[in-house]
């Protein structure tokens, strides 16, 4: 079981080198007499703070190192993990993952082990991020509470509370086919919500980086108190098909959500937005508006995303949609030799930007007319993979725009509404922003974005 850390415990903690993770790696690949062996290793450490009125509420960390076994018997594979690491307790794993290959179904579609690779060198590892110990992230937090109670003076105190996580890893992949890789990574996240006293007005900001100093805790702070002063006394509008004005984080919690529609075995067989017509897919087919360019790429150097998937698949930049155009869908090993082309990996491994504009929010909200600011969205819901039609609400600070200014504070909706139409139907684009680590995305402007009802919550 993974320890938990006493508050006050140092980050930083040692991770496994290249050396170390190899030699445990090697071990288990001595030890495993099945045809075919993977060894996947996660070293890691996370460090936490939570606060809530001014004070912190609780503080603590992870440090934590796990093996995961997957053997092949013929056509029947299985996997089965441990945290701790003596010979005896990886015999055991390597014992259990092969009983459990034994009682498998065979599949049909297994491919074998990767054997040697090229990776490319990503840099992830941040030294900043991996020493955020308890007293840097309670500091971090009085700045934050700072700056919200400075920014909420006109309505009185506010009251502020948010989440502060870091961690560092160190993950591992090893093969009985000759395969090794090593990769370190770190991130860090930072979210405050800021209420009014009377209860009315919520505001929320929120950041995101590999490398904590990139994050400007004053910053957070002074976002989540203005939204929420501006946000008092909301007042309804019917529910319909506006403008809407989204803010890079609302179109980070909608545009990821694509990657799972960009699976060619579903496109190809006929279950994708991305399906065409009579069989095969829509590759070279106009899909969004042309300002649209949708990549992945683990050596941009706003994502540093893992440059290999756990099976030890080396991840490339991939454009998927370039102007508009579906250039390239995402192919498993399997599927990839199926139809004659390069296996991709998830888009998602890779790290996901939106670019293509380079407008500011507050550009994008005097260029429209009428219409809807939202600040993010919460408890989104798929609702029809074929669209990509997804449901949920708006959450601390939806504004109504008039005029190219916003005007008053509005009631909370919920929205049905396709990321991939919606790209569709694009007014304008702003300039990408790191929104979290692995994440770039825009502000967008969206024509008939579709709000289908009221919610009363804040």
């Amino acid at each position: 079981m993974a320890s938990q850390a006493r508050p006050g415990t140092d980050a930083g903690t040692p991770l496994l080198t290249r050396e170390q993770a190899k030699a445990i790696a090697d071990r288990v690949l001595m030890l495993s007499t099945a045809e075919q062996t993977r060894v996947n290793i996660v070293s890691e450490w996370s460090g936490n703070t939570r606060f809530a009125d001014a004070s912190i509420t609780t503080s603590g960390g992870i440090t934590d190192t796990t093996l995961t076994v997957t053997v092949t018997i013929g056509k029947r594979r299985a996997s089965s993990s441990t945290n701790v690491l003596d010979d005896a307790s990886l015999k055991r794993t390597i014992d259990l993952a092969m009983r459990l290959a034994r009682l498998s179904p065979e599949d049909p579609e297994i491919m074998p082990e990767l054997g040697p690779q090229k990776y490319s060198d990503v840099n992830a590892y941040v030294r900043a991020t991996a020493d955020l110990d308890p007293e840097t992230r309670a500091a971090a937090i009085q700045r934050a509470v700072s700056a919200s109670s400075a920014a909420g003076k006109p309505a009185g105190s506010i009251f502020s509370a948010g989440f502060l996580e870091a961690s560092a890893r160190a993950i591992a992949v090893a093969t009985s086919s000759g395969l090794f890789a090593y990769h370190r990574t770190t991130s860090s996240e930072f979210s405050m919500t800021a209420r009014t006293p009377d209860g009315t007005g919520s505001g929320w900001a929120s950041s995101g980086a590999r490398d904590w100093t990139a994050i400007d805790p004053s910053a957070i702070g002074r976002i989540a108190a203005q939204k929420a002063v501006a946000s008092r006394n909301p007042q309804a509008i019917e529910p319909g098909m506006y403008t809407a004005v989204l803010e890079p984080q609302a179109v980070t919690d909608l545009v990821p959500l694509l990657a799972g529609a960009l699976n060619a075995r579903n496109a190809d067989e006929g279950r994708s937005p991305f399906s065409k017509t009579g069989g095969g897919n829509r590759i070279g087919e106009k899909v969004a508006d042309e300002r649209v360019t949708l990549y992945s790429d683990p050596n941009d150097p706003k994502l540093l995303a893992e440059p290999f998937d756990n099976t030890g698949l080396p991840i490339a930049r991939t454009v998927w949609i370039e102007k508009g155009v579906l250039r390239n869908l995402a192919y498993t090993r399997f599927w990839a030799q199926k139809q004659g082309k390069q296996p991709t990996g998830s888009p998602a491994a890779g790290g996901l930007a939106l670019v293509g504009g380079t407008k500011s929010t507050e550009e994008l909200i005097a260029g429209c007319a009428r219409g809807v600011l939202v600040t993010h969205f919460f408890y989104i819901r798929a609702l029809d993979p074929r669209t990509v039609l997804q449901t949920g609400l708006t959450r601390d600070g939806a504004f109504l725009i008039e005029n190219g200014k916003i005007t008053r504070a509005l009631k909370n909706f919920r929205w049905n509404e396709s990321p991939l139409l919606m790209l569709n139907r694009l007014e304008e684009i702003g300039r990408p922003e790191l929104t979290a680590a692995g994440r770039v995305m825009p502000a967008l402007r969206i024509r008939d974005f579709n709000f289908t009802s009221l919610s009363d919550a804040v």
